[in-house]
């Protein structure tokens, strides 16, 4: 499908628009790309908010799945439910996307990835999506974006919630929760099972050494928040994630009765007091940690040449938001970082942790039709100095609901430790990899439609690739040695004709190696999805497309073939409280396997039954 078609197709989504409305319109009410509260519909950077509501209506498992219909995002996962996923956005690596979790960082910081496959929706209220470089606001890793996701609070009376479903491949999932609001303190506990037999991970007729077996995953998550408030002014505030995976996965380099498994575990806790220093000065102070522990087995005995990989994140930040008056806030705070990591490798690593000490300021402003935003920051890493960053947007509203934008943005990425320190592997003269952005946009919004047409152009030096140093011994080391833009152009619409709901997302970009001139692995260059929700009284059908096109694998050898998807839920009120839901996925059974050689679903089916008191 050229690019053309599938521009055609999202568009051929859209109703004419209605005309610009006279009155100021509100927007719902986002933090991640100001670090402040913000009106979603004044926001200068590309932004997606996936709701409770969206959340109920996909019926989607986990955080992998639902990111997929989001304009700018790429999924690619080594098999089913539960095995190693990388998230791409606008074309950057899996390395360049920072997500947080309630604002505390939770990816491995060996990988230098975040394990976006055991955050099950179960606990999840909402996620916010910030396309482009966000260093200047969040320091490393930002240069394709952020995912920001907020586990579930407690809102209104104390209720109770519990659902259970099962599905294709042996598939099984149970939650239940209980939140609210007494007096001055809200709180929310919710827990969740969920387990799969799964499929071979691996396809034994494209690798033959591959265990033909079924590979299942088990989830057990909870999560918990409690927030009191001593007065209108000051509050204190408490949460604590857990999630607890259980994966069997292939491996191209066993014999084919050999099992491995893997056990992770991604934890956070954080307490935050908010406080109201003066009339026009707030406070937040946040002390958190975020850890991935993973360990892996081979036939039911720790694997050898390392098995157990522990990294933790602390942090620390004092954030301060002064309102000059109601159209202009200035940003200031401090952060402080540090990186654990401890593994039972031998040699083990040279160093074992780094400390990140910085500074952010930042500056929001509206002036009439004109909005200005300028975020600076600065990173100082034990390990390679100071880093610099910023941000500089500017919007211009014709009206209340046409307005056009403009940023020029600086990121960077600190080396993982794996690429540093890793034993007889590492490179601890690496540099961190250097991006620049610019984007301009035209977007739309009233009550009932909202489109963004984004223009984006990124350039990243410094790239860490992988380098074969020693050709005699195999010895590959990673070094600084590629370049990369990635241009293109995405398109986001919601509209709401009725009882009808309408979602459409596409991208169309150009992710290449400059020095190469190839396209960067795993990524397409046109990809995109469309929804429809219908509400028929006590009924709710939806109906979803995702398309991709063909992209190159990490071998580059082998293509990933273009495939067209088909997703289909259907929702069924039998009271207030009670409701049947039932989800089918890829409906026309694509072979929409997004890495060579391993297995998709393919097919399948998930029905449940969920009270929400």
């Amino acid at each position: 499908m050229k690019q053309s078609q599938l521009l055609a197709a999202i568009l051929s989504a859209l109703s004419p628009l209605a005309s610009a409305a006279d009155n100021e319109i509100p927007g719902e009410i986002v933090v991640t790309a100001t670090r402040i509260e913000q009106p979603l519909n004044k926001t200068l950077s590309s932004t997606t908010v996936i709701t409770q509501e969206d959340i109920k209506n996909s019926q989607a498992p986990d955080l992998a799945t639902i990111l997929r219909s989001v304009a700018g995002v790429e999924v690619s996962q080594n098999g089913g439910m539960g095995k190693a996923a990388s998230l791409f956005m606008r074309g950057s690596n899996a390395t360049q996307v920072l997500v947080l979790l309630d604002g505390v960082r939770i990816n491995s910081a060996t990988l230098g990835t975040t394990a976006i496959e055991h955050l099950m929706l179960d606990q999840i209220e909402r996620i916010e999506v910030v396309r482009g470089n966000a260093s200047g606001l969040y320091g490393s890793d930002a240069i394709g974006g952020v995912v920001q996701i907020f586990t579930k609070r407690g809102h209104g009376a104390p209720a109770f919630n519990v659902s259970e479903g099962v599905g294709s491949h042996g598939t099984q999932r149970l939650s239940a929760g209980w939140g609210g609001a007494i007096e001055n303190t809200d709180f929310s506990i919710q827990a969740s099972r969920f387990n799969t037999e799964g499929v071979s991970a691996i396809n034994p007729a494209l690798i033959p050494a591959a265990n033909p077996d079924n590979d299942g995953y088990d989830n057990t998550s909870v999560s918990a928040n409690v927030r009191h408030a001593f007065n209108a002014d000051h509050s204190l505030s408490f949460s604590v994630f857990n999630s607890q995976a259980h994966n069997q996965y292939d491996s191209a380099y066993d014999l084919p009765t050999d099992i491995n498994t893997n056990e992770e575990q991604i934890s956070e806790f954080a307490l935050t007091s908010d406080n109201r220093l003066g009339a026009s000065w707030q406070s937040k102070v946040l002390l958190a940690q975020g850890t991935d522990d993973s360990q892996d087995f081979k036939n039911g005995m720790p694997a050898q040449y390392g098995s157990v990989y522990k990294t933790s994140n602390q942090q620390l930040s004092w954030q301060n938001t002064l309102s000059l008056d109601a159209d202009k806030q200035l940003l200031a705070g401090v952060e402080y970082l540090g990186q654990q990591v401890s593994s039972d490798l031998q040699p083990a690593y040279v160093e074992a942790e780094r400390k990140v000490n910085s500074l952010f300021v930042g500056y929001t402003g509206n002036y009439a039709a004109h909005q200005v935003q300028i975020n600076v920051r600065q990173d100082q890493n034990s390990q390679y100095g100071t880093a610099n960053t910023g941000l500089l947007g500017y919007g211009y509203a014709f009206s209340a609901a046409w307005r056009a934008t403009a940023s020029y943005r600086t990121a960077f990425r600190a080396p993982s430790f794996n690429e540093l320190y890793y034993p007889n592997y590492g490179n601890p003269a690496l540099k961190p990899e250097w991006s620049r952005n610019s984007e301009v946009g035209l977007h739309y919004s009233s009550a009932e439609h909202n489109v963004a047409l984004i223009y984006f152009d990124s350039h990243t030096s410094d790239l860490i690739d992988v380098v074969l140093v020693d050709p005699v011994n195999y010895v590959y080391q990673p070094q600084n040695v590629s370049e990369a833009r990635i241009d293109g152009v995405e398109i986001n619409y919601n509209g709401q004709f009725g009882n009808t709901a309408v979602k459409a997302a596409a991208t169309s970009q150009n992710p290449r190696d400059l020095n190469t001139g190839k396209a960067l692995t795993r990524r397409a260059k046109q990809h995109g999805s469309v929804g429809v929700m219908q509400k028929l009284g006590a009924l709710q059908l939806g109906v979803e497309w995702q398309y991709s096109d063909a992209r190159m694998d990490t071998d580059a050898v082998h293509v990933l073939g273009s495939y067209s998807v088909l997703n289909a839920t259907a929702a069924y009120a039998l009271s207030k409280e009670l409701k049947l839901s039932l989800r089918a996925d890829n409906l026309t059974n694509q072979n929409d396997s997004n890495a060579y050689g391993y297995n998709p679903l393919g097919r399948t089916f998930f029905v449940s039954m969920s009270y929400q008191q």
